[in-house]
């Protein structure tokens, strides 16, 4: 009845992960699914584009069984591997593809050689989070080589790919192509921005995440001129309408105050929901499809915009984001990114799959 509901479009997620396929050439596509399907839904996500990619990636171990356990008989790839002898003997069990990126989960493998392990060396190509030097690498696949564990496949990620003054990727792509070359396997290193803008970067497996789910990756281009399509609409319904006069002002602190007298509208959703509490006054919404914005601050239930201008009454639909404001407009005027608003809705929002 509240009438506060996020949309997931279903043929919208097939489509952007055909667009990957289309842009990987002969890589092969891994869709990143993790933290919940970006907030699509870990297992809806993962069914609506199976037949357009060739495999998973997801963070955690736990994700990968969710996977396994709905039926998903891809190949699944753990990005942050393995944490324990427990959870390298599932991994065996469920015949993932593995992650490794430390040298105590490379003493592990040691201590416990597996037959037909498919590992992924992770290198530290100069971001500087998960990863291992280019040296230690080489040393680490040797030693699990030894053990009968020959690593399949090399392993970067990017830290600035989608930047628009990037300086950073080639080099990140020269060091480890020269790890992969050294030891002759293959590489994966291409997440959605490197996949859209350098194609000599896509190696053996591309790992597109944001741009499945229909949200550019560049600040400089939209989602719309990749040709990708709306995955997540977000929306709730107008409660109240409140004549305001010049001077008066809305919502906790007073944050802002009315020029001149309007009308303003209240909207059923607010930070309990999920909708950033930080969104400043400008943030762009629609009602019935017109353009307006946020006025005031927003509450843990509700939120205020502005309706001069607009013919609106009670009941009718206000777009927080999706077809008539792109989620990446919001997440500008709140400082953050799309990822972040799709992953941080809550169970409060009514869901349904289209």
């Amino acid at each position: 009845m509240r009438g506060t509901r996020v949309e997931i479009r279903n043929a919208a997620l097939a489509h952007n992960a055909g667009r990957a396929k289309q842009l990987a050439g002969d890589a092969e596509v891994f869709a990143m699914v993790k933290a919940n399907g970006y907030g699509h839904g870990l297992i809806n996500a993962a069914s609506a584009m199976q037949t357009e990619v060739d495999g998973f990636g997801v963070a955690l171990l736990e994700e990968a069984r969710q996977l396994r356990e709905a039926g998903i008989g891809a190949p699944i790839l753990v990005a942050e591997g393995f944490f324990d002898l427990d959870e390298l003997h599932e991994v065996r069990q469920l015949s993932l593809d593995v992650v490794v990126h430390s040298p105590w989960q490379v003493t592990l493998l040691l201590e416990n050689p597996g037959e037909n392990d498919r590992i992924w060396l992770k290198i530290n190509t100069g971001m500087n989070r998960l990863g291992l030097r280019p040296a230690i690498a080489l040393q680490a696949a040797e030693q699990l080589a030894a053990a009968g564990m020959k690593p399949v496949g090399v392993m970067t990620h990017f830290a600035c790919a989608d930047d628009e003054q990037d300086d950073r990727t080639a080099r990140q792509l020269m060091l480890a192509q020269e790890v992969a070359d050294g030891l002759g396997l293959p590489l994966s290193a291409a997440n959605s921005a490197a996949l859209i803008r350098y194609p000599h970067s896509h190696g053996k497996r591309v790992r597109p995440g944001i741009m499945l789910y229909g949200s550019s990756p560049f600040t400089w281009r939209s989602a719309a001129e990749i040709g990708l399509q709306v995955s997540h609409r977000f929306s709730a319904r107008l409660i109240a309408i409140n004549d305001i006069q010049p001077g008066e002002a809305v919502g906790y602190g007073a944050t802002w105050t009315a020029a001149q007298a309007g009308r303003v509208g209240v909207v059923a959703v607010g930070y309990g929901d999920g909708y950033p509490r930080h969104a400043p006054s400008g943030t762009p919404v629609a009602i019935n499809g017109e353009p307006s914005v946020l006025v005031g601050r927003v509450s843990m239930d509700m939120l205020t915009i502005d309706l001069n201008g607009i013919d609106a009454h009670v009941g009718d639909e206000v777009e927080l984001w999706g077809d008539a404001v792109d989620v990446d407009a919001v997440a500008k005027a709140c400082g953050t990114i799309s990822y972040e608003l799709f992953c941080q809705i809550t169970s409060r929002p009514e869901r349904i799959i289209v």
